[in-house]
């Protein structure tokens, strides 16, 4: 199933505004005192570069992630608590932050109690009395969401046992899976994953998966950051890393099995961002050295003009 995508489309340079800090090394050039502390007022307010714009689209939404301490709650929600796959981590907002021009999120290996611990209850994530691993989910659901165009995410991510990072979206109407999910990345046990969901008659996920093993991209490729990419429109879904095309998903195909007979893929959808660990498919983690981080430089969205 793997293909290979044709070279990215031309970058444009455009005047959109970005978020990274400019460097405090730079000087202003040799003016009077009036054009100097005009200057320093433009450059207090100009980005130190723009973000690319593909050719074909403006900018619709980004996340540069420059601002230091914790993601900024006018985009992202925090997940708690088990929340899915009988996963091992305990989601809390505190091992997400912004640091260095950078999202990190950290996988730690630490013990907390179960507040909502019950001897006698069924549910997964309420019998455990103790996680045993902490970290962190965030969304924008509430926020921000998007109906087609290109997704993009820069980011590295730690490969090792055990680990479950994710960049995807959730359809805003729905439960699942007849919301609709998109895995624009997903990586556990030694594979990379890129995956569009919907809903059968039964109300059970539909998958249209492609797995790449990492082994065949290299054998540092975990160690360098790594761009993935959705485009998508009203006919099909294309899923990328680094420009190689991964999954295609014809969007003809993708209503939902029920009566109502709707296609979550032609809806909105918000984006979330997590590193899961353990559970129903991330793997063994105890043979993992923690911390775990997964780094994320920047998120984008952008829609065709």
């Amino acid at each position: 199933m793997e293909e290979f995508a044709p070279a990215h489309p031309s970058l444009m340079p455009v005047p959109v505004l970005a978020l990274r800090a400019r460097s405090p090394a730079l000087a202003d050039p040799p003016m009077t005192a009036a054009l100097t502390a005009l200057h320093a007022l433009l450059l207090a307010a100009a980005p130190a570069d723009t973000i690319p714009v593909p050719a074909g689209y403006e900018l619709a939404w980004s996340d540069e992630f420059d601002r230091a301490g914790a993601p900024d709650t006018a985009s992202w929600n925090f997940e708690r608590g088990f929340v899915r796959n009988e996963e091992d981590q305990w989601y809390q907002p505190q091992n997400a932050r912004v640091e260095g021009g950078m999202l990190i999120i950290e996988g730690k290996r630490e013990r907390i109690p179960n507040p909502t611990f019950d001897s006698t209850a069924t549910d997964w994530r309420r019998s455990r009395r103790f996680a045993e691993y902490t970290s962190a989910s965030i969304n924008t659901r509430g926020h921000h969401s998007w109906q087609y165009g290109r997704f993009e995410m820069r980011a590295r991510i730690d490969t090792r046992s055990g680990l479950w990072p994710a960049f995807w979206t959730l359809g805003s109407s729905g439960r699942w899976p007849a919301n609709g999910e998109i895995d624009i990345m997903e990586y556990y046990r030694g594979m990379l994953l890129a995956n569009v969901a919907w809903a059968d008659s039964s109300h059970r996920a539909v998958w249209d998966d492609t797995r790449l093993p990492i082994t065949k991209l290299g054998a540092d490729w975990s160690k360098s950051f790594h761009v993935w990419r959705m485009d998508w429109d009203e006919n099909e879904i294309r899923l990328y890393v680094d420009d190689q095309l991964l999954n295609t998903t014809d969007l003809r195909t993708t209503f939902n099995g029920d009566a109502e007979h709707r296609n979550p893929l032609r809806q909105p959808h918000y984006i979330l961002l997590n590193l899961a660990i353990g559970g129903a498919n991330g793997g063994d983690p105890s043979v993992t050295a923690f911390p775990s981080r997964y780094e994320v430089d920047w998120v984008r969205v952008y829609r065709k003009k």
